[in-house]
């Protein structure tokens, strides 16, 4: 008997509405996103209800390869972020079933759709797509709604151009009306104005009656056999004038078969034999193009006047190939007059400027070739591709729910729309690619898929982990560790001191420290290194390590000092940093890649540099400091001393 834990049932409820409601949500907005776009083509046009209700369908299954993996995204983000809010995720995890359990039963229901999406993909979406193109076209080529405006030229009526100052609504009167009769052709024009008219459809739709009362007209009668001074024309004035003009106003649907024949209409197995079909005709005319190029080149024997020689005639071939092996072309043209030498020139650019032509057109053929198989491969491509992005959405979306714990249309919303767009750029930029012919049309179209599975494996582990991903101060750790921030030492004054601070001893240590500074700065240089020893060299951690140690050492011995002017000078000491940055590269081979990269290189040098000053100075600071704590050691020292003798 088939049975499903309650635990997994728990999780499917969760997810199944609000996918059904994301999903819908999604839906809607890439069907305004259609709307928007093809709006002009669609207003104005008098199409019925039931036309736009057709296309309005088609589209919303044609937009589901896209709203589909949104909103997984959204959905699986927004059901483990409702779970981590409300603190029912971490009660799962506290009975010992880990995330990948919870995740289970979404994964196989996920895997189901993926199924799914493939057979729409492959069986659904070509004939919703040619239904969806076929109405498009048929309403591109639609006459528009006739409706002339006052006071402007209108021009939606195929030849004519027409002019109305005043409209009667009511009536249906024009007043004040110009037209300019184009049907003819421009140099043929017609001008015709008149007091007042009517303009009506025919009951068939096929053409406009214009009635025109009151007016005169100004024909153009020139033709190809009258000169430019002599051009007669035709004058005439009416009281009464009748114009047919022909203006189709019927929705005329295009046939399905026309978009059919296209890559959006074929399935897996019409787009395969398309290719194969395809590819097999461009190796063909290929291989045609070569064997033309081998045989017509600028100094063909037998292109030559006078040099045709039959192709069964070996002995005459060998006869001519040697006469032309041994003929010095630039005699003969040297040889000839200055007229001969025209006729040549003349004749070699000719010949040039056709062959370019024509090697011209056979590329471009080629190209148009190539260009339609790509399109076919990327059809096929995305057949598979859309499958693959419902899983790996789901597996970026469900960690991140777990890690953010986040729920509601707030904060899952917001991350989902981000990472869709980063998304949709790369799947756009991988399909340009591939369409243009940069990359090879597998690499484009599974470009996306290969940048967002590391990052869905990435944020699944974190979460199975229950890693800290999200939490700032990690990361803020972390680039404290790369780029470091000054500390304060923090030395006071102690209450009680077990073992006294002999100043003799603070004092050589601090000379001792000094020296060590010296030869610090006389090892790495007092200036900024270049970039090369920069990449190779840096500063070696384990000299900052000693020096570090050696200052803290004097720190630590003198803060048994009973004077606070000396505990307030130790407080003047650096606390040394190990930075990442000092040097970035573990080895000089290393380094020589680093110095390769040069923008990144430059990047860290940049950065690097400033460190090192930065430490360069603190090292200084350190010698300064040595100075004035040993002159205040001599006076407590100096001071001692007077006491002791006074006691004496």
């Amino acid at each position: 008997m088939f049975y499903i834990k309650r635990l997994y049932r728990f999780i499917l409820k969760s997810f199944l509405p609000l996918f059904l409601m994301t999903f819908f949500i999604c839906l809607f907005i890439v069907l305004m996103q259609f709307l928007w776009r093809y709006v002009d083509e669609m207003v104005g046009k008098g199409l019925e209800m039931s036309v736009l209700a057709e296309l309005f369908f088609y589209a919303a299954v044609t937009m589901v390869p896209m709203a589909l993996p949104l909103a997984i995204l959204l959905a699986s983000l927004m059901t483990f972020g409702n779970l981590g809010e409300r603190l029912e995720l971490l009660a799962i995890k506290a009975a010992g079933i880990s995330l990948l359990q919870i995740m289970r039963p979404l994964v196989i229901f996920l895997i189901f759709v993926a199924i799914g999406a493939f057979f729409f993909q492959n069986n659904v979406l070509p004939k919703s797509q040619v239904k969806m193109w076929t109405l498009l076209y048929s309403m591109r080529q639609k006459s528009p709604e006739l409706d002339i405006p006052e006071g402007v030229f209108y021009d939606q009526i195929s030849g004519y151009n027409l002019y109305v100052k005043k409209k009667d609504h009511k009536t249906g009167m024009l007043y004040d009306v110009m037209i300019y009769d184009m049907s003819a052709g421009f140099d043929n024009a017609m001008i015709i104005l008149a007091d007042s008219g009517k303009l009506k459809m025919t009951d068939d739709k096929q053409h406009l009656f214009l009635t025109l009362y009151n007016g005169e007209s100004f024909e153009n009668l020139r033709d190809q056999r009258t000169s430019a001074t002599n051009i007669p024309y035709r004058r005439e004035t009416f009281s009464l004038k009748e114009i047919m003009i022909a203006f189709d106003a019927n929705f005329n649907r295009m046939d399905d078969g026309i978009m059919q024949n296209q890559y959006i209409g074929k399935d897996l197995n019409a787009l395969q034999l398309s290719i194969d079909s395809m590819t097999t005709r461009v190796d063909s005319i290929g291989d045609n193009y070569a064997r033309s190029l081998r045989s017509s080149g600028y100094f063909s024997l037998y292109d030559r006047p006078g040099a045709k020689i039959p192709a069964n005639d070996s002995v005459r071939e060998q006869a001519a190939l040697a006469e032309a092996a041994t003929l010095d072309l630039d005699s003969v043209f040297n040889g000839g007059s200055l007229q001969r030498k025209q006729l040549y020139l003349d004749r070699a650019l000719a010949r040039a400027e056709r062959y370019r032509s024509d090697y011209e057109f056979r590329s471009y053929t080629m190209k148009e070739e190539n260009k339609v198989i790509r399109r076919h491969q990327i059809e096929m491509y995305k057949k598979f591709t859309l499958s693959f992005a419902c899983i790996i959405f789901f597996f970026i979306g469900a960690p991140l729910g777990a890690i953010i714990r986040k729920g509601g249309l707030g904060m899952p919303v917001v991350v989902s729309v981000f990472m869709f767009i980063f998304y949709y750029i790369i799947d756009n930029t991988g399909y340009k690619l591939a369409r243009d012919g940069r990359w090879e049309v597998w690499e484009g179209m599974w470009l996306s898929s290969a940048v967002l599975l590391p990052l869905g494996i990435f944020l699944t582990y974190k979460a199975v982990k229950d890693s800290a991903v999200f939490n700032p101060d990690v990361y803020v750790n972390f680039f404290r560790k790369l780029i470091g921030r000054q500390e304060l030492r923090k030395v006071v004054l102690k209450e009680v001191i077990i073992e006294d601070m002999f100043p003799r001893v603070a004092i050589e240590k601090a000379e001792q420290l000094s020296v060590a500074c010296n030869r610090y700065l006389d090892k790495v240089g007092r200036k900024r290194q270049s970039y090369w020893r920069y990449c190779l060299y840096g500063y070696a951690k384990e000299d900052i390590t000693a020096l570090g140690a050696q200052i803290d050492d004097l720190v630590n011995y003198t803060s048994n000092s009973h004077s606070q002017l000396v505990i307030s000078k130790l407080m003047d000491y650096p606390v040394l940093r190990n930075l990442w940055v000092y040097r970035p590269a573990p080895s000089p081979k290393w380094g020589y890649v680093l110095a390769i990269f040069f923008p990144l290189g430059l990047l860290l040098y940049g950065v690097g540099a400033h460190q090192q000053r930065l430490l360069r100075n603190e090292v200084e600071g350190v010698i300064r400091t040595n100075g004035e704590l040993q002159a205040l050691l001599e006076k407590d020292e100096a001071d001692r001393m007077n006491d002791e003798d006074k006691t004496i």
